[in-house]
């Protein structure tokens, strides 16, 4: 009788550790939503953060798509510096539909809520694309380096043909080490609290809500940040101190300023780009730089996608001629049409 009475004991207290886990289970996974603060310290400045926000979004996606449409239908634009361009200025109208959006519509509406799906979507997007804007901004570099360090040898080393494998790199290499990111996130669990001090999905601001071990997590990021972060930096460093030495040996006035027009606009949105996102991965994670951590965000996830369709109109000559052109030959249209 001792046995069939310690058999059943076991099993009824087997059973009861699984309603138990089962139970743990469910606790730790109660919620489905975080909440973005995001700018909600200001309560006051809501109406006008939106405004503001909105117009850089509109004038962000209009001369992002404007220089698109420019390369793709002017001929003089028709080279790699201008292709380069192009897959930028594409990948900052997707970058700025990523988080703006969002950001828009919880000030407006104040609902700061952003499903876990959602949150993890907005941080794989986030993620792909400005791994491949450290890419792009390195090939770009690459091919000012080509252009005036080695000038006799730029027409036969920068062909059509290896700058689509270029091209196809850059957005390869941000789309693989992200897919593997995201598999190694979705085994995260979160168990509350789920509010995020941020106003987008960060890989900082979700690990600190996540219940579970973070240390894989963390490994893998770190695998993929030397090659696919400071390589891509390394590469456009190096090829910036190529071009300025190149530049300074130019015995001409005219000649050194011409030298440098052709990569300055480039060389600001680097500038731009990298050293805001520098700052804020490198600034302690501490409440009290939580706000300026913020400002930061916004200068490379923002502004950077502004600057690059102003900078290039403004400062680009060539670019200017083919807007003038375009703008001379729509005014002529509806004459053309009579």
């Amino acid at each position: 009788m001792v046995q069939p009475n310690l058999l059943m004991f076991i099993t009824l207290h087997y059973h009861r550790m699984q309603l138990m886990e089962k139970g743990d289970a469910e606790n730790q996974t109660d919620f489905t939503e975080f909440i973005l603060l995001g700018f909600g310290d200001l309560p006051e400045l809501q109406i006008l953060l939106f405004l503001v926000f909105l117009v850089i979004y509109i004038v962000t996606m209009a001369g992002n798509i404007l220089i698109i449409a420019l390369v793709v239908a002017d001929q003089h634009l028709h080279t790699p510096m201008y292709f380069f361009l192009g897959n930028l200025s594409c990948l900052e109208t997707c970058y700025t539909s990523a988080l703006l959006p969002r950001m828009l519509a919880s000030l407006l509406t104040g609902d700061r809520t952003i499903s876990v799906g959602g949150c993890m979507t907005q941080f794989f997007f986030f993620c792909f694309l400005a791994t491949t804007e450290c890419y792009l901004l390195a090939a770009m570099s690459y091919d000012r380096y080509l252009a005036i360090c080695k000038p006799l040898h730029y027409g036969t080393c920068m062909n059509g043909k290896l700058c689509l494998q270029i091209a196809a790199g850059c957005w390869i290499s941000g789309f693989l080490p992200c897919i593997i990111m995201m598999c190694v996130m979705s085994q995260l669990i979160f168990c509350g609290p789920n509010e995020m001090d941020h106003f987008f999905c960060d890989l900082t601001p979700i690990l600190m809500l996540s219940c579970s071990d973070t240390n894989q997590m963390m490994l893998v990021f770190y695998i993929f940040f030397f090659p696919d972060a400071i390589s891509p930096f390394l590469l456009t460093l190096t090829s910036y101190v190529c071009i300025v030495s190149t530049i300074l040996r130019i015995p001409s006035t005219t000649g050194r300023q011409k030298a440098f027009s052709t990569c300055s606009s480039h060389l600001i949105v680097v500038t731009l780009f990298y050293g805001t996102i520098m700052i804020v991965y490198m600034l302690p994670k501490s409440s009290n730089l939580k706000a300026l951590n913020k400002v930061f965000s916004v200068c490379y996830t923002v502004l950077t996608p502004l600057a690059n369709p102003l900078i290039y109109s403004l400062r680009n000559r060539e670019v200017k001629e083919a807007l003038r052109k375009a703008v001379r030959k729509c005014l002529a249209l509806p004459k053309n049409l009579e």
